[in-house]
């Protein structure tokens, strides 16, 4: 009997034991390791991803346990392989905004099906430039906000005078519950304000999280193309600047676009990163105003400085960015260095190429640069990269060494290579035409540019072939 008893026992609180183990192994949240990168998975945490090879980038993240379900579109057929000669290559018409200059972004406005991911940092503006889209345009829009209550939306609908617009707000996270508002109205456009606050129930990830975001992407990517439904994802950025989430959210989207400028200040830019529908070269100007953002018809004239008198170490080059020519004011000073070992500084310029065009105005030109400080800038916080701004740099920087201003109403346009030749540009009659426009009398180019003497109007073209040649024309 006590054999019996001991017998009984053990199997009693062995059950008990197998009970419990199950349970708790049944409750446990399972943990994986996700790249922010490129959102390669792991089960254990290491230094270097072999997805992307970059360090110290893989975060752990509650792995999913359900799962999760695909879009979901009644009376959808299967999709089947087609020859390439038997696809009609239809051009669809875009959705023409009442934004010219996001339209010039674009490319000509939103193609159908297409998702926008528009960055930024914070309060620089992107939720007030997609409302007023979305308030002013025709198309029937769902401004989707997880960020902000219905009360706030209407205060700033107000603020930027729209706020009789029929445009439908939905204040919503759950990813779930905004597939049924789509799937039941159905809208022309969606704007998603942010991608960040968005998460799905499929998941037990938090918002924000690798996988929430990868998931919640998805599916709008889903749901865009197969609806022809262009979207917008409002998307925040780390504090080195790039896109906050794994960077295969800006593989995943079609167009991804930067919000730029200081907050402090007037002016935003709006460049384009990726377009699989136009140009990456294209860029957007605004104002800030109490009333929003309005876009600049001019952006030249508000990047020439209104000065009274004539100064050293500034010229004026005549640039292009996309399609769209402009004149900026470039800006150097070259002084004694003090601290033994002289300074270079670029702001808005590349620094190598500062350094290349120094090394030029010493060997070429026989200028002893090497106990100067030099410090150049372009003027309105720009950030170019085209080759024309050579000229107008070696210019400025030759001006402010002499302490000799340049001609006031001179535009300069070229390239300089190595040897101290003076290249050529693309696109030469547009910048001479804005420069005419603009009320510039002499403009400095490369003579290997060919253009049309007829469209030059009353500005007078200077032509040279050597740097040297310039700096002779400009200070004798």
């Amino acid at each position: 009997r006590f054999t019996m008893l001991i017998s009984l026992y053990t199997c009693v609180f062995y059950n008990q034991t197998r009970v419990i183990n199950t349970t708790t192994t049944m409750t446990k949240a399972k943990t994986t390791f996700f790249c922010k990168s490129c959102g390669f998975e792991s089960p254990k945490w290491i230094g270097k991803c072999p997805g992307c090879s970059e360090w110290n980038t893989f975060i752990e993240e509650i792995k999913p346990t359900k799962q999760t379900t695909a879009w979901k579109k009644s009376g959808r057929k299967i999709a089947e392989p087609k020859p390439l000669n038997q696809i009609q290559a239809n051009q669809s018409e875009r959705l023409i905004l009442p934004d010219e200059e996001l339209n010039l972004v674009l490319g000509g406005g939103l193609v159908a099906g297409a998702v926008v991911l528009l960055g930024g940092e914070p309060g620089i503006g992107k939720s007030t430039l997609l409302l007023q889209i979305a308030l002013q345009t025709t198309a029937k829009t769902l401004y989707v906000s997880g960020e902000e209550s219905e009360t706030q939306i209407k205060l700033r609908a107000e603020r930027l005078g729209f706020g009789d617009s029929t445009c439908e707000i939905l204040t919503e996270t759950l990813l779930e519950n905004i597939k049924d508002v789509l799937t039941k109205d159905q809208p022309e456009l969606l704007i998603i304000d942010s991608i960040q606050t968005l998460y799905s129930d499929q998941l037990d990830a938090t918002p924000g999280s690798v996988s929430q975001i990868r998931e919640c992407a998805g599916q709008l990517l889903q749901f865009a193309k197969e609806n022809d439904v262009p979207v917008f994802l409002v998307g925040h950025i780390t504090k080195d600047g790039n896109l906050a989430g794994p960077k295969i959210l800006e593989h995943m989207v079609d167009t991804v676009l930067q919000f730029e400028g200081d907050r402090h200040h007037a002016y935003r830019i709006i460049r384009t990163l990726k377009n699989r529908f136009g140009s990456t070269q294209e860029m957007g100007i605004y104002e800030m105003h109490g009333a929003g953002l309005k876009g600049v018809k001019n952006p030249s004239e508000i990047w020439l400085a209104q000065r009274e008198e004539v100064l050293s170490g500034i010229g004026i080059a005549a640039v292009l960015e996309g399609v769209r020519p402009l004149l900026l004011e470039t800006q150097a000073l070259v002084s004694t260095a003090v601290y033994g070992t002289p300074q270079r500084s670029a702001t808005g310029y590349d620094l190598r190429r500062l350094n290349m065009l120094l090394a030029v105005l010493e060997k070429r030109c026989g200028f002893k640069l090497g106990q100067q400080d030099v410090f150049v800038n372009l003027a309105g916080g720009l950030r170019l990269e085209d080759p024309a701004l050579d000229l107008s740099l070696m210019a400025a920087i030759m001006s402010s060494f002499y302490s000799e201003p340049l001609p006031p109403k001179c535009v300069f346009s070229a390239e300089v290579g190595l040897s101290g030749e003076v290249r050529a540009v693309q696109r030469v009659e547009q910048r001479i035409a804005e420069a005419e426009k603009l009320g510039f009398t002499d403009i400095v180019i490369s003579k290997y540019n060919k253009f049309n003497q007829e469209h030059t109007g009353k500005i007078k073209v200077h032509s040279f072939g050597r740097i040297d040649e310039v700096f002779g024309w400009l200070f004798g």
